[in-house]
């Protein structure tokens, strides 16, 4: 693994932006000229991205590849795991689903295997691309997990990279945080640490000089950077911790209100991330039956547990009140994936491969019936989509372990590839599909916010957003800003340095 240069990014603890500073340095490097590619040894998520052929990895390593302006692999993450039970998951290896295991299992009885499968990754990355900017997970500093993690600095030294730490200021307490966490290193993981970002900062910077001049003498570790909080970046979150910074309630100076419902397996809910960038939407996310009012738009997401997120509804009252708001004819509803299956007249569940319960009635607004079924539909798709009198050529992705088929004759969404996609009523205000990704159209948007409006008496918005756009500019802005405030001159030099010590690989 001699060819490419590599730089690992590694935090605190959990949600201090890792990803976030990874894309940030992903673009960095592109736009300098160097072939760059994401890495992240394991990722646990249950936001995914499908690669072109047909593989499934964590969303942040395929936005990540964007950002490098390349196509994404299974090599930028091999290891992907997707909780889907209490103390369980699914183990996806190479894109593919391997098993499922529990948590104490899985460091039992994979991490041989595990060790091979980052080696091999790392291999074919390097020969491949000049710089590898790695991803680590949570904290290096998890003592009773460190004997066998596999993302920290076991990947650091495998790749024998060198590690800048960050910490979230935001939280609180980010000099302890960072201290703490190198003296917790061994000696050798701590002399991997080539300097820490600060990230999130807001205020006066004078105000902290203190404290990082104070930090680099009683460490000797860099400074690299201070990074201010960048808002409303257009860059798809993975991790749902985000969710819990939206809120639930309606904003009346909004024309349009848009209600996503936040069940507990709730995936891929960046699905919704082009809404926040129309001017006319407001989006909430709601987990109470109370929060839902009157919107104009009910959003049924995916979920990596159907069933249990079907119960989830029943149990929270949600479910009778988005019936209710379909008698009331007012408001559309759209589910996606799982949240498709949900508003059909039954799920199936015979092998209790998602729950044990082997059945359950569906919200009953669409004729299909769903059969959760071991083999897994990961596939990019693309096809003629048909609502309101219109026609769209649309784009998406699936993932999905269930078979839906319709239980009388009733109006398809989408042609694709020779099969129908989704369902609709013959009002077109009851509304599923598999395809993931169906908002990020910005045509089909258009339209459906459009009849929305005109449904309301509102003139229709002729000229809205291109999200594809919005991304773009989104990677360049985040660009700039990380260039702007951190000492990028000095962390090449300490990169070059650090391969020239030649620390030994594990």
């Amino acid at each position: 693994m001699a060819k490419a240069l590599k730089l690992m990014f590694q935090g605190t603890n959990s949600d201090v932006g890792k990803s976030v500073v990874v894309t940030a340095f992903c673009r960095i490097f592109a736009q300098n000229g160097y072939k760059t590619v994401p890495f992240k040894s394991q990722n646990m998520a249950l936001n995914s991205y499908i690669t072109e052929d047909g593989k499934e990895i964590g969303r942040a390593q395929g936005v990540q590849a964007e950002a490098a302006g390349i196509q994404a692999t299974t090599d930028m993450n091999p290891i992907l795991i997707k909780p889907n039970r209490d103390n369980q998951s699914q183990i996806v290896v190479h894109g593919k689903p391997y098993k499922n295991m529990e948590a104490s299992a899985y460091r039992k009885e994979f991490f041989q295997t595990g060790i091979e499968l980052i080696k091999e990754s790392l291999a074919v990355l390097s020969e491949k691309y000049e710089r590898i900017v790695i991803e680590g997970a949570g904290s290096p500093a998890e003592i009773n997990l460190n004997d066998r993690e596999m993302v920290n600095m076991r990947v650091a030294r495998m790749a024998d990279a060198p590690v800048i730490l960050i910490g979230d200021i935001e939280k609180g307490g980010v000099f302890a945080s960072l201290v703490g966490t190198l003296q917790l290193m061994e000696p050798e993981d701590r002399a991997r640490v080539i300097g820490v970002i600060i990230n999130k900062f807001r205020g006066d910077i004078r105000l902290l000089e203190p404290g990082l001049m104070w930090f680099e003498e009683y460490t000797g570790k860099p400074v690299l950077g201070v990074i201010p909080y960048l808002q409303n970046l257009n860059i798809d979150a993975e991790d749902s911790v985000i969710l819990n910074q939206y809120t639930s309630v309606q904003n009346t100076e909004k024309e349009l209100d848009i209600a996503v419902v936040q069940y507990p397996k709730i995936s891929n809910f960046t699905d919704v991330d082009p809404f926040f960038a129309e001017p006319d939407c407001h989006v909430r996310f709601i987990t109470r039956a109370d929060q839902l009012h009157n919107p104009d738009l009910v959003i049924l997401p995916g979920t990596k547990n159907t069933i249990e997120d079907l119960l989830f509804l029943r149990k929270s009252g949600i479910s009778e009140k988005i019936v209710e708001l379909q008698k009331k004819n007012q408001t559309v509803l759209f589910g996606v994936c799982g949240g498709y299956q949900m508003l059909g007249e039954k799920i199936e569940d015979p092998l209790a491969i998602e729950s044990l319960h082997q059945e359950i009635e569906g919200l009953d607004l669409l004729p299909i019936r769903t059969t959760i079924t071991k083999d897994k539909t990961t596939v990019l798709s693309n096809g003629l989509l048909s609502l309101y009198g219109k026609h769209f050529n649309v784009s998406g992705y699936e993932i999905h372990m269930g078979e839906t088929k319709k239980t009388r004759e009733s109006n398809g969404l989408i042609e694709t590839q020779g099969r129908s996609d989704g369902c609709k009523t013959s009002d077109e205000r009851i509304i599923g599909t598999y395809f993931h990704g169906i908002f990020h159209n910005d045509e089909f948007r258009k339209e459906l916010l459009n009849q929305i409006r005109q449904t309301k008496g509102l003139a229709p918005i002729d000229q809205r957003v291109s999200f594809n756009q919005l991304r773009e500019e989104a990677f360049d802005l985040l660009a700039d800003h990380v260039r702007a405030h951190v000492k990028l001159d000095l962390i090449e030099q300490k990169m070059k340095e650090f391969k020239k010590r030649g620390l030994h690989n594990e």
